[in-house]
């Protein structure tokens, strides 16, 4: 089905239900029993949620950008290496950004 099938009434009491239910998947965790305290196991997983879910938020955009329509680009794998790299060698969120950063332009500038 394409977007087109959908009316604007169709798509607002979907985006509705999807805004209501994920409201209650969250209120079900967090409002009721964000009251008493998380078990030491869950506190120590929950810390890698973010380490966990920043890949899989980048990987496609890295593997399959749609600056190249979809095609894996050179400069966006060296960029993603060199950040990875940078935040191993130093520890520092920023220093892998800024690295990504401006590797990524220069590459962008060498290969073209």
């Amino acid at each position: 089905m394409s977007a087109d099938f959908y009316g604007p009434t169709e798509i607002w009491i979907i985006i509705l239900a999807l805004g209501i239910g994920t409201f209650f998947l969250r209120y079900s965790f967090l409002g009721l029993a964000g009251r008493r305290p998380l078990p030491e196991w869950a506190l120590r997983y929950l810390r890698y949620t973010a380490v966990a879910v920043l890949p899989g938020l980048v990987a496609p955009l890295v593997l399959w950008p749609q600056a190249t329509g979809g095609a894996p680009d050179p400069a966006r794998l060296i960029a993603a290496a060199v950040t990875v790299l940078a935040g191993l060698a130093t520890r520092n969120t920023l220093a892998a950004i800024l690295g990504g950063f401006v590797s990524l332009y220069l590459a962008l500038w060498l290969v073209g």
